[in-house]
């Protein structure tokens, strides 16, 4: 049984993981944000591992949201 707030069918590491497989390489190289109450480091690592781009521990920074989705949305103002 899922708990409030996870998916229902895969988590978002195996989500990661099968888009990342995609054969389209415009859709496997999209940049995908893990947003988580799972704040530790080892979080942090697994979301990388999977295929993520970074991970945003709740409650959520916006200042920290606002730079990584710069960074990953509009390079050039990075």
């Amino acid at each position: 049984m899922n708990r409030p707030g996870q998916m229902p069918v895969m988590d978002g590491y195996e989500a990661a993981r099968q888009i990342r497989a995609l054969a389209d390489p415009a859709k496997a190289n999209i940049p995908i944000i893990a947003v988580s109450a799972n704040a530790f480091e080892e979080d942090r690592k697994a979301s990388i591992a999977a295929g993520m781009n970074a991970h945003i521990a709740k409650p959520i920074d916006v200042k920290l949201l606002m730079k990584i989705l710069t960074k990953y949305l509009r390079p050039e103002l990075d």
